[in-house]
């Protein structure tokens, strides 16, 4: 893959080089590879149908938990967020040491991995927020909770140029991978000013299955927003709002 130069940018194919546009800007590439049938049959592709099968099922992993999860992350993500969050979900299937490679899954895997992971890149909790405060997770009772004592906006949040006020928002995630379901339940803060006067205590306490024995995931997130005539207006589209993984229990 080549990255066009030049004034003219091409899209199309030109002998056995494919000109197109992506995220990244105007590339090339030379056309090719081996036969799909052949990449579908013949043993020595044996293992590239194993990692094949398991970067599928990453994929959809990754792609339940943002279903799941998507009242929040319509407000918090960056471009690539899909392609990471497949990346790290493919490192909880590879923990996978109860079936053979191709087979392997997220629930015989190490959900656990994926804690600490944020949605969006350009805006991650720990440089946001750096209020204490405490996740946890009980399972039997089915509650994903948020606790964060009192504290000084001005000291412990990274507000972005602009930003008047904020939100703390939370959700606990109940998923099924095997059967593609969920149980989510999502809550949120009240919108607080950006200034040097303390907090409440807020708790965010998110209500799932009780005993439940799927993996378990509890996020945590900022939203900034700009008050201006007395309306509150979202902060550049959530471009700076932070989203992330704080707990997970990987199921029973």
């Amino acid at each position: 893959m080549a990255r066009q130069k030049g004034i003219i940018k091409l899209e199309g194919t030109i002998a056995d080089i494919s000109f197109y546009k992506s995220k990244d800007g105007y590339l090339a590439r030379e056309k090719g590879g081996v036969p799909a049938d052949r990449i579908a049959n013949d043993p020595a592709f044996q293992r590239t149908r194993e990692n094949g099968a398991e970067f599928g099922r990453a994929g959809k992993a990754g792609k339940i938990l943002r279903t799941a999860i998507r009242g929040l992350l319509q407000n918090a993500s960056d471009s690539k967020m899909v392609s990471r969050l497949t990346t790290e979900m493919l490192k909880v299937i590879q923990e996978d040491v109860t079936n053979p490679r191709g087979l392997r899954n997220v629930i015989d895997g190490e959900a656990e991995l994926i804690e600490g992971f944020d949605f969006n890149i350009n805006g991650k909790l720990g440089t946001t927020i750096y209020a204490p405060f405490t996740s946890t997770i009980d399972r039997a009772a089915g509650t994903l909770v948020v606790n964060m004592p009192s504290f000084v906006p001005l000291n412990m949040i990274a507000a972005p140029g602009g930003a008047t006020h904020f939100k703390l928002i939370s959700a606990g995630a109940e998923i099924d991978f095997e059967n593609e379901v969920f149980v989510v339940d999502a809550q949120a803060a009240a919108i607080l000013p950006w200034d040097a006067v303390g907090t409440a205590v807020i708790n965010l306490s998110n209500a799932v299955t009780p005993n439940s024995t799927k993996p378990l995931f509890l996020v945590l997130g900022i939203e900034f927003y700009q008050q201006v005539n007395g309306q509150m207006y979202a902060l550049k589209n959530g471009a700076y709002n932070a989203l992330n993984i704080v707990k997970v229990d990987g199921g029973v």
